[in-house]
């Protein structure tokens, strides 16, 4: 899976608009939650969820997207469905409700 990593609000807004759906994991490299988590979060979306597009955003080269989206905690999971924020998860996510919710949505969509 390549990892897209949009570093600017003008691209991140090209990402959903061009994609049907789309997964962003927003967060820093000093985060230690951040680094667990990322890998798992990518798993599911790569076997359970494979129409879903993964983008990471580091959030200390991305402070516009920061910004634009009122993220004030790490991890961030935002998910993206037909260019409309739909799902996004904050600092304690667990991992099972956040594949709930993914396929409520996916399954109607996909």
């Amino acid at each position: 899976m390549s990892i897209e990593s949009p570093t600017s609000f003008g691209k991140f807004l090209e990402i959903t608009e061009t994609n049907k759906a789309v997964c962003f994991y927003l967060s820093t490299p000093e985060c230690n939650v951040c680094k667990v988590l990322k890998p798992k979060v990518m798993d599911m979306i790569e076997n359970d969820f494979a129409e879903i597009r993964f983008c990471y955003v580091d959030l200390n080269e991305a402070k516009e997207i920061s910004g634009q989206l009122s993220v004030f905690s790490v991890p961030t999971i935002i998910v993206y469905l037909e260019g409309k924020e739909t799902i996004r998860a904050s600092r304690n996510v667990h991992l099972e409700e956040l594949r709930e919710q993914i396929e409520r949505y996916y399954k109607m969509i996909f």
